[in-house]
Parts: C-alpha cells; structure tokens; sequence
C-alpha cells in the first residue's frame, strides 16, 4: 500500500484532536477526550477504528507530527506511532523549525498550541494577527506582521470559570453555559448565565482592544477552539472563527521540517 496520509494530532487538557491530509487536503478530523488513563494500545486501536469509519487504514499514513500540552499523553502518542505505526513522529517542541522569531523572554515555555496557531494565522492572513483559542485554558497570542510571536494572554477558560462558581459558591447551581436574554438577571440561573457568557464577551473586546493598542498595528483576530463557535458571534472584534487552525498549523509545521 502506498503510504501518502499525514496524521496530525493536537493533544489538549481536555480533548485530543486528529487530522488526516492527503497531499494538501484535510481529509477528516474527529476528536476523542484527552484520558491519561488509556493505554498506547488502547489508544491505536481508537485511531485505527476512526480510520476505517472514514475509509483508510492506519497504515496509509507516511508520516504524524505531535503538538502536546500533556506530558504524559505526547510519550503515549509517540509510543502508538514507534510501537504501532512503525513512525518516529514529529514533535512540536522548543527544537522545531517554525520561521517565526521569538519575541518573548522564555521561548521554551510557549505551549506548542499558541506558536502552531499563531503560525497558522500569519500563514492564512498575512498580516498581524491576534489569535484567540477557547479551550480549557483562553489564550490570546499575537504575531506581527512581520511573522513574529509577540507573546499573549493566559486566563482561564469559560468552563473553568462557571466550574469554580458552582464549586465555591455554595448557594450557586452549576449553569448551562449559554447566551441570556438579557444582562439584567431576574432569577438567579439568568443572573450566572450572564456573568459568566456575556462578561466573558466583554471580556475578549476588552482584551483584543488593549492588546491591539499595545501592538499598534493593523490587526486581524481569529478564534478557534471549543466554545468560539457561540462567543464569537457576540464579539464585535473576532472576525473569523477557524475550529480547524491548529490541524491547519501542524501540517505548516510538516511541510516547514519534512
């Protein structure tokens, strides 16, 4: 069988994304949750029967590149490529060829998912941008439009957030998170729902606002990541929601190190 496929995984805190090209072509992607529980067997035997549903077998794939903010998980990975594949794959790491100058003090203590998303964007707009990624953790990283990584923001994700209200809070329920009808809450569930959705919109125009200021160039603002998709329609600053960035940002980082 001629190899052709490149496998690219994400690996979050939460969720662990897959996606398969075929030349340059995004063929599928699926996700499954990120479980430091599961074996490496466990885990090529998951990606071997997404494989299948889609129409190939696992060992079409001529090469896999990692991206990890889960130590553990990036060794279990990597041993499902050597063991299971037989591929070394490429790991997004301090070591990997990017193209993007590191403006920030501590290069090494970038997670690789904010330099791939940075990268990606500069790659599809071509031009200074702010990337916003909601995941378990919000970040928002800034690229130049000279293509550099200016550095960001780390705060915490919206679920977090809610998450800690209902924990800390003893006379607080745990909310569906979701867009009031209003800021003024008139029961109590309303009264959360719109701290926690709508002071997290304001939040990120806030944001994007001083850090646009501070970079004092003409900037273009993406979103990606689980929740983007209901934020960002409320934003007046996002302008595009990409869920497939960081894939997209993976196979840039393959074809800039194959």
């Amino acid at each position: 069988m001629h190899k052709k496929r490149l496998l690219v995984m994400d690996v979050g805190n939460t969720q662990t994304v897959f996606g398969v090209f075929l030349e340059d072509q995004l063929e599928t992607d699926w996700r499954i949750n990120s479980d430091q529980g599961k074996t490496a067997a466990e885990y090529a035997e998951l990606i071997q029967n997404s494989c299948r549903s889609s129409g190939f077998d696992s060992e079409s794939f001529s090469a896999v590149v990692i991206s990890s903010v889960v130590p553990l998980l990036q060794d279990i990975f990597t041993d499902v490529c050597q063991t299971h594949m037989g591929i070394s794959p490429i790991i997004v790491d301090e070591g990997i060829k990017t193209g993007m100058p590191m403006q920030v003090e501590a290069p090494h203590e970038v997670g690789a998912d904010r330099i791939i998303n940075t990268l990606a964007a500069y790659h599809l707009m071509g031009q200074a941008c702010i990337v916003i990624d909601f995941g378990t953790a919000t970040t928002f990283d800034c690229v130049s439009g000279k293509g550099e990584f200016l550095g960001g923001v780390i705060m915490p994700g919206i679920g977090i957030s809610a998450e800690a209200l209902f924990r800390s809070a003893s006379k607080l329920p745990r909310v569906e998170i979701k867009k009031p009808k209003s800021f003024i809450g008139k029961n109590t569930v309303h009264c959360m729902q719109s701290g926690i959705f709508l002071g997290y919109v304001v939040m990120v125009d806030g944001m994007v606002a001083g850090i646009a200021q501070e970079m004092n160039e003409d900037v273009y603002v993406m979103a990606t990541g689980g929740i983007a998709g209901i934020i960002a329609p409320e934003t007046k600053t996002i302008q595009k929601v990409d869920s497939l960035l960081t894939l997209k940002g993976l196979k840039i980082i393959y074809d800039l190190n194959r």
